[in-house]
């Protein structure tokens, strides 16, 4: 992985083998990053998890899809950076299909991926369960 920071600007390329949410939880840590967005992420998975909800109530359940030895085409990753912890979905795909959902740990990278982040600052931005005990997390803003 490897990374250039311009003012408010990140630029993010990871390479074949890395996980995706890893290696930006790290650059976050370093650059000391609380809040952002995800400006565009592309590449490719060799691995991905996502989870979509699968029922109208709260407290939601969840359906968990995941690929493994597949190459898949990362068509799209946005998100937000709240209190420094990434909250992304993704856009992944076959010659045949394609899947949106929320990014699961263990995306790993098949070849390449590229991602653009804009920090955010004097947000104070953080996601929490809208109720005791609810599974829902809301962005909570100040």
């Amino acid at each position: 992985m490897e990374y250039i920071r311009h003012n408010e600007y990140i630029a993010v390329r990871l390479d074949p083998g890395e996980d995706l949410l890893e290696n930006l939880q790290a650059v976050f840590d370093k650059e000391a990053i609380s809040d952002g967005v995800i400006l565009s992420g592309i590449g490719t998975f060799d691995r991905c998890i996502l989870h979509f909800v699968d029922t109208l109530q709260d407290p939601t359940s969840a359906i968990y899809k995941r690929w493994e030895d597949i190459p898949l085409e990362v068509n799209g990753i946005q998100g937000i950076i709240a209190n420094g912890r990434p909250h992304l979905h993704a856009t992944v795909s076959t010659e045949e299909k394609a899947w949106c959902g929320h990014v699961e740990p263990g995306c790993r990278i098949l070849y390449l991926c590229e991602i653009m982040i804009r920090i955010l600052t004097g947000f104070g931005l953080d996601r929490k369960p809208k109720e005791e005990g609810g599974a829902i997390r809301y962005l909570t803003l100040k």
